[in-house]
């Protein structure tokens, strides 16, 4: 384990969170506390309406909650910031710009105040060449395939330098063969940028493969973190080499436990 996994680098305090609807208040989240490392991965899971999407959104800066408080690096977060970005499930690509404009433009609204034009087409070419789509940064979304637009996405946020990468589910929507080239690509990236990162995931297999910390949900409303589980497994890691360890079948077992047995009566009823 990388020895800076030491510091409280992200704080969630005490945390509920609120919505209105037509009915009354609607208690999304309650009583979440929550601290990540510097450099750490953390992945939260749960099943749909436990409030994970919320929470993410809420550490980007998205939301404001109802109560407690939310710190990234010791400061308060109370609105998004260039040293937080997001991957979505849905890429956000603009269709009618190339690969490479998509990403030019957050890399030209976070450092065009300090850096010549062609800083700013250096750092593009370097966040496309990190996620393997040079050959491509000409082309328009249309024409390339759903993991290469996700690529784009993570190439996009990477750009900004960030010091938190914020992804919800975004490989939910791709093949299984796709999915699990662009989790190796992505323990790849991580292991090379030494992001904080925090990511939403319905999939037990990417949770365990990919991080250090297991934030298990329970189920909503007024969800709360039900169990916090380590992931003591050395990287790099290689899904091959996983598929027979002893201590990633027990983290997943002690996932999928928490998921279908604990928490499980959300799924009888769907």
């Amino acid at each position: 384990m990388n020895a800076s996994l030491t510091s409280k680098f992200i704080e969630v305090q005490q945390v509920d969170q609120f919505f209105k609807t037509a009915k009354g208040l609607f208690p999304a989240l309650r009583g979440i506390d929550l601290t990540i490392a510097k450099g750490e991965f953390v992945a939260l899971i749960g099943h749909s309406g436990c409030g994970k999407s919320t929470l993410l959104n809420l550490i980007a800066g998205l939301t404001t909650p109802t109560s407690g408080a939310l710190l990234c690096a010791n400061k308060e977060i109370r609105g998004p910031g260039p040293e937080r970005a997001v991957v979505f499930q849905n890429h956000s690509l603009l269709p009618w710009l190339t690969c490479f404009d998509n990403v030019y433009l957050a890399v030209e609204r976070v450092f065009s105040r300090t850096e010549t034009k062609a800083q700013l087409r250096q750092r593009t070419d370097a966040a496309l060449a990190l996620v393997g789509l040079t050959h491509a940064a000409q082309k328009r979304p249309g024409e390339i395939s759903g993991g290469m637009k996700q690529r784009v996405g993570i190439a996009r946020a990477l750009s900004m330098e960030p010091q938190v990468l914020l992804m919800d589910e975004p490989f939910g929507a791709l093949d299984a063969l796709t999915r699990a080239k662009l989790q190796d690509e992505l323990l790849e990236i991580v292991a090379r940028t030494q992001s904080t990162v925090v990511m939403v995931t319905h999939d037990v297999d990417e949770a365990v493969l990919l991080s250090d910390k297991i934030v298990m949900m329970t189920n909503g409303p007024a969800a709360t973190i039900g169990e916090v589980l380590r992931v003591d497994i050395p990287r790099p890691r290689s899904r091959v080499a996983l598929a027979e360890d002893a201590v990633y079948l027990q983290c997943r077992k002690a996932v999928i436990d928490f998921l279908y047995t604990r928490q499980g009566h959300v799924e009888k009823v769907a």
